[in-house]
């Protein structure tokens, strides 16, 4: 009998809760988990994801390097911030020990446009080291092969539009504090939208430098380009504060944002390439008011022209069962930094995940 796909959970936020859950749900085990925070550690993951005692306690995230080397996980789920820089570290760690890693973290979708210089370091090592490292979640179905699907059945595309929102309270700070939620407008001018504000040349040596700052589409375009087959030839995006007329709580920030203040951001990505066609796709994530909800709207326009709405999507479990239902195209995949692009379409896992690993 085969035995059960081992998984490792890195980051145990709300996302955690869902992701493990589902590990178990779908035929698998976790064999380790890793936090930061005091809070959480020495916990039974059991107890964290509502699902009984597991026998596996949460470790400091310090110890990570030598527990996974120790464990040898079959992969490892990296739910902790939105940025590459900042799971970096944590790819890096699953890498040196030769252990495949998939994250939720948005950036990683597509990290090449916007973080080149950490994606070829990451790439290099896990080639060395022979693991497989990606990014996945919501915007892999959602935002990258339910277009692309779409574009199958079109004779000619002139423009891609995509528009999504998102709730960020249900994600937590790392997410929310992204966005610029809870900041002035004065203070989200310079912290989040300054990067949007320079010339093409200044942005191409900022995204060289690392210094670039994308919004979730930014990379989400550079997927759909490589998967269409399309040639990017310029790419800018402007970020707009969200704002409400009345105050706000937000229990992730654990603050109330003052009518006015921003509640987070609407990023518009602009994408011309040399075969004429052009993506404008917007993201908003924000503290949602009471009347608010997720929302996914898509339209590709040519001949025919096609409109696609998803309401009230459930955008956290979305990408949980996303990325767990991924495990084995990661497992499967050669070795280096690879993309969902280049994986197999995303799909129903009837059977326990082991029986999908094929190495």
């Amino acid at each position: 009998m085969q035995r059960k796909l081992r998984v490792a959970q890195y980051g145990c936020g709300k996302m955690s809760e869902y992701s493990m859950r589902y590990v178990y749900e779908k035929g698998a085990e976790i064999v380790a988990a890793f936090d930061v925070n005091p809070a959480v550690i020495n916990k039974d993951i059991g107890d964290i994801a509502k699902i009984g005692k597991k026998g596996v306690l949460m470790q400091d995230a310090k110890n990570a390097a030598q527990i996974l080397k120790e464990v040898k996980p079959d992969i490892c789920i990296i739910t902790t911030q939105s940025l590459f820089k900042d799971v970096f570290d944590a790819f890096k760690t699953c890498a040196q020990a030769g252990v495949n890693a998939i994250s939720t973290c948005e950036e990683a979708f597509f990290p090449a446009n916007s973080s080149p210089a950490l994606t070829a370091e990451l790439d290099k090592l896990a080639k060395e080291h022979g693991c497989t490292l990606c990014g996945s979640g919501y915007q892999d179905v959602f935002w990258g092969n339910l277009i692309t699907v779409l574009s199958g059945a079109t004779q000619k595309i002139t423009k891609i539009k995509g528009k999504s929102s998102y709730n960020v309270e249900d994600y937590g700070i790392a997410l929310a504090k992204a966005h610029g939620a809870g900041l002035d407008l004065e203070r989200f001018a310079k912290e989040i939208s300054a990067s949007d504000n320079v010339s093409e040349k200044i942005r191409r040596e900022m995204i060289d430098k690392g210094e670039f700052l994308p919004s979730y589409m930014w990379n989400v375009n550079g997927w759909l380009c490589e998967k269409l087959g399309l040639t990017v030839k310029e790419q800018t995006q402007k970020t707009v504060p969200q704002t409400y007329k009345s105050e706000l709580k937000s229990s992730t920030l654990n603050m109330t944002i003052p009518a006015g203040c921003a509640t987070g951001m609407s990023a518009v990505v602009t994408t011309k390439t040399a075969e004429g066609v052009i993506l404008e796709t917007e993201c908003i994530g924000k503290v949602y008011a009471p009347e608010e909800f997720d929302q996914n709207d898509w339209t590709v326009e040519g001949e025919p022209s096609t409109r696609i709405t998803v309401s009230r999507p459930a955008t956290v479990e979305l990408t949980c069962a996303t990325v767990v239902q991924r495990l084995p195209d990661v497992i499967n995949a050669e070795p280096g930094y690879i993309t969902t692009d280049k994986m197999p379409d995303p799909l129903y896992r009837v059977k326990p995940l082991n029986e999908y690993v094929k190495k």
